[in-house]
């Protein structure tokens, strides 16, 4: 019987199958092993480390070409080395995983599994719920020990503001994480990595991540550097109402604390088929045109023209 040899380890499911596919493509067949894991956290995969084996006589060919696979991404011409793939994202986000599994894990949509024919990669969403508790547990916590003499309504108004979409949002784009995201071929078609709803979810996903590798401590580090840092701007008139989304609230909140009109929109023109129509709205205040925006409904460009119309006035102010 011919002896095996282990010629590759890692702690990512989803890699394992990759490299086991791409033995198997060059008639190398290999044999995978998993070891439980030895400490707390525990992986979300529930595996440590795996390892894939080849015939003794193959070893040297299976070295050789996965040292030499590369991974291309459907977006383009993009190619990364697979054991580099997420090195920029974990620079940004000053902390490298013990468990790239787990990393895998929080930036794979579903749109990706599904599309995945052997049934090996699991999407985000698991670790998005868990990270949503862990996230809205710390921004609790921290109110809870800096800030004594918020009432419980302004508890409430702060934590529901630094949790939101939005925020996330802004916090996965500075971050680059849509970049890393692992999209479908249709999600990343219409643009999956710069949507705001994917974008969050991969932030709190990451967020559990973090939490399973690296423990509470990295997460609170991370938490107060990237997220409640932002807790001072939230004292800017309106700044509250827009975080949830509501551009439109508050600019009014806005120009009524520097004694302004209200606004008022108005449809400049609109343009396309009626099951494709784009709409262009001005926002007027006291007589003069601060901001124009398009949307695909008069509410949408309402609400885009809103919110440059706040940076806009934000700037006046600085």
């Amino acid at each position: 019987m011919s002896q095996t040899t282990v010629i590759f380890t890692t702690h990512s499911q989803v890699e394992a199958n990759l490299v086991r596919g791409l033995l198997d493509s060059h008639d190398i067949p290999a044999m995978l092993t998993a070891e439980g894991p030895r400490a707390f956290p525990i992986p979300a995969s529930g595996l440590g480390e795996i390892r894939i084996a080849v015939r003794e006589e193959q070893a040297e060919e299976a070295t050789r070409l996965i040292e030499s696979y590369q991974r291309e991404e459907p977006q383009g011409p993009r190619v990364v080395p697979i054991r580099q793939e997420f090195a920029g994202l974990e620079q940004h986000i000053a902390y490298r995983f013990r468990d790239r599994g787990l990393l895998e894990h929080a930036l794979t949509h579903r749109s990706r599994a599904h599309e995945d024919v052997t049934g090996g990669v699991s999407d985000n969403e698991s670790l998005e719920f868990l990270g949503d508790a862990v996230l809205g547990f710390i921004i609790a916590e921290i109110l809870f020990r800096e800030c004594p003499e918020y009432d419980e309504g302004q508890k409430s108004k702060v934590k529901a503001s630094l949790v939101s979409a939005v925020t996330l949002a802004r916090v996965a784009e500075r971050l680059q994480i849509g970049a890393s995201l692992l999209l479908g071929r249709g999600e990343e078609k219409t643009g999956g990595r710069r949507k705001m709803a994917l974008l969050a979810d991969a932030c709190e996903a990451m967020i559990a991540a973090m939490y399973l590798d690296g423990g509470m401590d990295v997460v609170r580090d991370f938490v107060r550097r990237e997220i409640w840092s932002q807790r001072g701007e939230l004292s800017r008139p309106g700044l509250l109402t827009a975080l949830t989304g509501d551009y439109k609230s508050a600019l009014q909140e806005l120009l009524q604390a520097v004694d302004k009109g209200l606004p008022e929109y108005r449809v400049a023109g609109e343009e396309g088929p009626d099951h494709r129509k784009l709409f262009r709205v001005e926002v007027i205040v006291d007589s003069e045109v601060i901001a124009r925006a398009e949307g695909r409904s008069k509410k949408e460009a309402e609400q885009h023209a809103a919110r440059l119309a706040l940076d806009a006035l934000s700037l006046e102010g600085d």
